[in-house]
């Protein structure tokens, strides 16, 4: 399915890192061809943009199952795929699979399973996965614990310049906890971890990273103390990025205390402090990636008491929306909400797009910022609507999406 026809999108707001600015944007043989002051030419198909935003596709970071409806909902043209599949994704067969998988109106990039199985131990054909099409590594759900393994991941994707995409929870203190050790966990009789789990497992990860020169993406860091590590390595000029879901930003373990399952996460929700540290995080720069963390799961492992329930929740469809409320409460402007949602995520997968740049693949959007909607779980695409917005009012949504310059379902 290729581009067929020259097609310019005009009477819009194009939003690039540089800001927002009004404009035409032109695709041609499924690349950008040119935006800005941009007239459409003979033959070409016009799309008037109506006022609305004219934005790069979403990139989305860390994903646990593909859902091709939920995804288009949401503006998402490329999605990368964390190994915790059945089997994993520890093979170079199982890779290329998946790497094809989506096409043509859905680009998956697999991430390679660190280890055998997933299993904290034996260091898989990271290189052989590569060439199958992995555009990074990751540890999936759980910490690596063995440290000399650990290294010796770490050393071998910085030989084949690949990003480490990390968990970050030290194993042993977390153990079988559902919930932060703290008031309301206690209150409720949960099993908790304390939240300096996630601080001790980002410090001996940056350590071995700085030994072994590698690059080290910190898929979820949800935690004041977390973010501080993270933030020093930054200033220190240590490769590192972070990462986090909006329930982190949006949402306290306050929620929690009906036990309702589609709160129960992986990192747990956190305290109110550590809810504000994020947004800060997100204003300053520390935090480089917004992803959606889908992760869709059906009544029968969410129908369930709350300490054995699944974590995980459908996310690709509330992202957008989740990520223009950080613009409505001024912690961001959209240049910024695009960068952390697309940009810096095809960046880190070396991919060309997240931004709208001539040049660069045709994976665009039309969204309208101000368009309210209320979240129903029991209304999503996804395969599963385990949301822990559901009921919630919001707004912005997709009205037109392209991958490659070829229209495709919102």
């Amino acid at each position: 399915m290729k581009q067929t026809r020259p097609i310019t999108i005009t009477g819009g707001r194009l939003v690039t890192p540089a800001g927002v600015r009004e404009g035409a944007l032109r695709m041609v043989d499924g690349r950008i061809a040119a935006l800005g002051d941009v007239t459409a030419e003979d033959g070409d198909e016009i799309v008037d943009a109506r006022g609305g935003l004219v934005t790069p596709g979403l990139v989305d970071l860390g994903v646990f199952a593909i859902d091709k409806p939920a995804f288009h909902f949401g503006g998402i043209t490329r999605a990368a795929l964390m190994p915790d599949q059945s089997p994993a994704l520890d093979l170079p067969s199982r890779v290329s699979y998946i790497a094809k998988s989506g096409k043509p109106d859905l680009w998956v990039h697999p991430l390679a399973a660190a280890t055998r199985g997933l299993e904290g131990r034996e260091i898989a054909e990271i290189a052989l996965m590569r060439e199958a099409g992995a555009r990074g590594v990751a540890t999936g759900r759980s910490w690596i614990a063995d440290s000399g393994a650990m290294l010796r991941l770490l050393q071998y994707a910085a030989m084949l310049d690949m990003t480490v995409v990390t968990h970050a929870e030290d194993a042993a203190l977390v153990g079988s906890a559902v919930a932060t050790a703290g008031e309301y966990a206690t209150r409720r009789g949960l099993p908790s971890a304390p939240a300096e789990a996630e601080a001790i497992a980002i410090a001996r990860d940056l350590a071995l990273a700085e030994m072994a020169g590698a690059r080290l993406h910190f898929r979820q860091v949800t935690t004041a103390a977390g973010l501080d590590l993270v933030r020093r390595a930054k200033a220190q000029g240590q490769a590192v990025t972070a990462g986090v879901t909006p329930a982190h930003f949006m949402l306290s373990d306050l929620a929690t205390v009906d036990f309702r399952t589609f709160a129960r996460l992986s990192p747990p929700l956190r305290s109110e402090a550590d809810r504000q540290a994020v947004r800060q995080a997100i204003a300053d720069g520390t935090i480089d990636v917004i992803s959606s963390g889908h992760d869709p799961r059906g009544p029968e492992d969410k129908r369930l008491p709350f300490a054995d329930a699944e974590p995980g929740m459908a996310g690709a469809e509330t992202l957008l929306a989740m990520v223009l409320s950080l613009v409505l409460d001024d912690v961001i402007d959209l240049g910024r909400a695009f960068e952390l949602v697309a940009g810096k995520p095809a960046q880190l997968l070396d991919v060309e797009a997240g931004r709208l740049e001539a040049g660069l693949e045709a994976d665009v959007a039309i969204v309208d910022p101000d368009r309210p909607w209320v979240i129903q779980s029991a209304k999503m695409a996804a395969t599963a609507g385990n949301t822990p917005f559901d009921g919630q009012p919001t707004q912005g949504r997709v009205t037109a999406l392209w991958k490659g310059g070829v229209a495709i379902g919102g």
